[in-house]
């Protein structure tokens, strides 16, 4: 009996002992326990509750830093796969490269389209033409073609209703492999030998036989073959002038002329379409007569050029496709010109705006002259021999002395 009594007091000093144990482990417990051991009940016990052993320091179990493998989650309610984590949002990095794709894309597209919705024009000239030159020549003409003007603006720039449509500019824009890019005016009234009609004004080349002639004529008086033609007319001039949001010009003094519609005040003012049609084509109130026009012709070609070209027109997507489009509707280029030569001419045009470029008009002797044409315009017969030949050669120097 004193032998059952000490086997029963044994017994609850083990219940006691490891109740605390197992209550101070369910305070400092974090994950579920894995499953309990099974062990055998002592003998002599039945009935009683059986006991793992007593933790020594040679069985205690690896915790947390002794190398112990971290218990698995749990697993979610209902069985089945874990839950997928939501996807992360694309990086910022990620999606500015999406943008900078986009707009590149945006940036050549455009064009595309102009030059899809861009008209054409017969310019191939008849005979024979000069051997081909290094570098790139395009003729550059302003015709005073109203078909795309309305009747009241016809009415305000004071176009006329002359039957026929003629040239007010001409210009040929040389760009050589390497170097300065070339913009040589060539006033309208040049007394010039036109092929199969005797001599006569430049601008009569375009009347008697459209663009074909003018480049012919052109290309026998300069010895330069023109890979490229590109026509503007009056309207065109005016959608580019406002698509650019208009110029700034500073006049020494009021600047008034009947024939174009021009009423400027002396100073800096900014021009709209209209009024820069007006400012460009004015000739009669000029001292200079039709060589200060073609002055004012290259300032508002070199301002447009500026603006077309800022950084402003390249991030603005709206302004963008306004100047792109606007020169699809101003622009007409010749039969025999490649979007590749449009692109050199391009290219051109942002070298003579820039601080290399040369802008020049041809070499005069006489810018009064009579002849049976009228008040005409002679050349320098010996000083464009020099210079035209340098261009067919490639070489710009002599024109850049011929600029000062």
């Amino acid at each position: 009996m004193a032998e059952r009594r000490d086997d029963e007091s044994r017994q609850e000093d083990l219940d006691w002992l490891y109740r605390d144990e197992e209550s101070e482990a369910e305070k400092t417990r974090v994950e579920p326990p894995p499953a309990p051991r099974t062990t055998s009940r002592r003998p002599g016990t039945a009935g009683s509750r059986a006991y793992p052993p007593l933790r020594t320091h040679q069985s205690r179990p690896a915790g947390p830093g002794r190398g112990a493998r971290p218990p698995a989650p749990p697993a979610p309610p209902g069985g089945g796969s874990r839950p997928h984590r939501p996807r992360r949002r694309p990086r910022i990095g990620r999606l500015i490269g999406r943008l900078l794709v986009l707009w590149l894309v945006w940036l050549l597209v455009v064009p595309v389209i102009a030059v899809v919705r861009s008209g054409t024009v017969e310019a191939t000239p008849d005979g024979d033409r000069p051997d081909q030159q290094p570098g790139t020549a395009t003729l550059l003409v302003g015709s005073d073609r109203r078909d795309d003007l309305t009747a009241e603006e016809q009415r305000k720039l004071g176009t006329g209703t002359a039957e026929g449509t003629r040239t007010d500019t001409m210009l040929i824009l040389y760009t050589p492999p390497s170097g300065s890019s070339v913009l040589v005016s060539l006033p309208r009234d040049s007394y010039v030998p036109i092929p199969g009609h005797g001599r006569n004004k430049l601008n009569a080349a375009y009347s008697i036989g459209g663009a074909p002639l003018l480049m012919q004529t052109v290309e026998q008086v300069t010895g330069l073959r023109m890979d490229g033609y590109l026509e503007i007319g009056f309207g065109g001039f005016v959608d580019m002038v406002d698509a650019v949001g208009g110029v700034n010009v500073c006049l020494d003094k009021a600047m008034v002329d009947r024939d174009s519609h021009t009423d400027l005040e002396a100073g800096c003012q900014d021009l709209d379409g209209l009024e820069a049609l007006g400012y460009v084509r004015m000739r009669k109130a000029d001292a200079q007569g039709d060589l200060g026009r073609v002055k004012r012709q290259q300032e508002i070609i070199g301002k447009v050029a500026k603006k077309v070209l800022t950084p402003w027109t390249l991030i603005n997507p709206v302004r963008y496709w306004k100047v792109n489009m606007a020169a699809a509707g101003a622009v007409r280029r010749g039969d025999n010109t490649s979007v590749f030569t449009m692109v050199k001419a391009g290219i051109g045009m942002v070298k003579v705006t820039g601080s290399d470029g040369i802008k020049m008009t041809v070499p005069v002797s006489d810018a009064d002259a009579y002849t049976s044409a009228g008040s005409s315009v002679l050349w320098d017969t010996t000083r464009c021999k020099a210079l035209f030949n340098a261009l067919a050669e490639g070489d710009t120097s002599v024109a850049k002395q011929y600029a000062k």
